[in-house]
């Protein structure tokens, strides 16, 4: 059986954003894995082939091993098509059987089923016609699958996956180093260091609220308390850190300061003091010292969320923290609003003060106002000399779907710098 996973529409990837201008949303991580690596858990495929936006294929085509908008895929297999944002422990599908889809109560695919005999009937011309075509001519069901339909779900959730990681995982013990004195609290059988893996002296292991994972490679260094549940990332460093419970970071991150139930992709940078809480932050980023963002408000109300620059989005949680796109860089002192939106490649100045709650792609804000900043190639060198530091490359495939979501971002963009100069202008 061959597993092709999908998005679904533009809409339903926007509310990902700011990750999903550059991620496809199989690729985010919730808990210890991603929700690709937890759909292949549960579904055990063959291979996999992939289908995303036009404009980013080429990019992911670099960091995947799976077929990316091949449409050979579609053809002489069993093929179970899955929508990314089901989620994998709820998926009670086989992946052979008569052929058929199941629909969300608004028509959506989440998923379809298509026997190898079957698959010749369908429209195999792109990935859209595909799925319609199934639709029509294979029998369809609608289905109560849940799914995640908004990006701060993964972070409201995250605490409970890495307790389920854990286990589906079966991973526990010493297989690095634990350098004494160092504190394990709670049972032995809910810490995992991997290989390689360094945990310096003075260092408190806390394992009675859930789980610790530690990869392959990680540096934990003094002064270090982690909470469980937990999980560092392959060849990751903690500094310090006061590592509270319910967070997941990405491979080789920098960490310090204070992190709380957040989730970091990897690659990004938080050396210094400052809170992180209840937050989504993308690859490439680096944040200040003392960059902090508030994830409560003082009236303890639910948070809300500007995911499109107008309209408010109620999280119905009382705890959402800040939401950050890929390559994003803030000076030291940045305040971020509770449920900020904070896009991608954006260079963002402190102002002593709490910045605006929506903050779009490429912006380069100054005292608060959204400006054009350097233009977006002096974002790409710097990004280029980032990635270069981890000896990482920035190829021609990521400057064209980076160059894709400037232009799809642009409209609110200009908006907030319009709304800016009218500012100064009445200063």
């Amino acid at each position: 059986m061959r597993l092709l996973l999908f998005d679904g529409s533009p809409q339903a990837r926007g509310r990902f954003n700011p990750l999903a201008w550059s991620h496809p949303i199989w690729e985010l991580r919730c808990g210890i894995t991603t929700l690709a690596e937890k759909l292949h858990a549960r579904l055990n495929p063959d291979d996999v082939a992939c289908f995303v936006p036009e404009y980013m294929a080429e990019a992911y085509a670099q960091r995947t091993q799976w077929k990316v908008n091949d449409t050979a895929a579609l053809a002489s297999e069993d093929l179970l098509a899955v929508n990314a944002r089901v989620k994998a422990a709820s998926l009670d599908v086989t992946g052979t059987g008569p052929s058929e889809v199941g629909l969300a109560q608004d028509g959506e695919v989440l998923y379809a089923r298509v026997a190898a005999t079957d698959a010749g009937k369908l429209n195999r011309q792109d990935f859209e016609g595909f799925l319609e075509s199934a639709k029509a001519a294979l029998p369809a069901k609608t289905v109560l699958l849940p799914t995640y339909n908004y990006i701060w779900e993964l972070i409201l959730e995250n605490p409970g996956q890495i307790t389920a990681d854990f286990q589906a995982l079966g991973r526990s013990g010493i297989e690095g180093t634990v350098e004494q004195p160092t504190a394990i609290r709670g049972e032995g059988k809910n810490v995992y260091v991997g290989r390689g893996a360094v945990v310096h002296p003075v260092v408190v292991l806390d394992a009675e609220g859930g789980p610790i994972y530690l990869d392959e490679g990680v540096q934990v260094h003094p002064f270090t308390r982690i909470e469980g549940p937990c999980y560092v990332g392959r060849k990751s460093i903690l500094l310090g850190t006061k590592c509270r419970e319910g967070n997941s970071i990405g491979p080789v991150c920098r960490v310090g300061g204070e992190v709380e139930e957040s989730v970091i992709l990897g690659y990004t940078n938080k050396y210094h003091d400052g809170f992180l809480g209840h937050a989504y932050v993308g690859e490439w980023v680096n944040l200040g010292a003392l960059t902090t963002n508030s994830d409560l408000k003082n009236d303890y109300s639910a948070v809300s969320v500007i995911l499109d620059g107008r309209h408010p989005i109620s999280t119905g949680s009382t705890k959402v923290g800040s939401l950050i796109g890929d390559h994003t860089k803030t000076s030291i002192g940045t305040l971020f609003n509770t449920g900020a939106y904070v896009g991608a490649m954006g260079l963002l100045m402190a102002t002593g003060k709490v910045l605006p709650k929506f903050i779009p792609s490429f912006s380069c804000l100054l005292d608060g106002l959204v400006t054009k900043g350097f233009g977006k190639n002096s974002l790409y060198a710097t990004a280029k000399v980032a990635m270069g530091r981890r000896n990482c490359q920035w190829t021609q495939a990521d400057e064209k779907m980076w160059d894709a979501v400037y232009e799809m971002t642009a409209p609110a963009r200009e908006t907030a710098i319009r709304r800016a100069r009218k500012t100064m202008f009445r200063a």
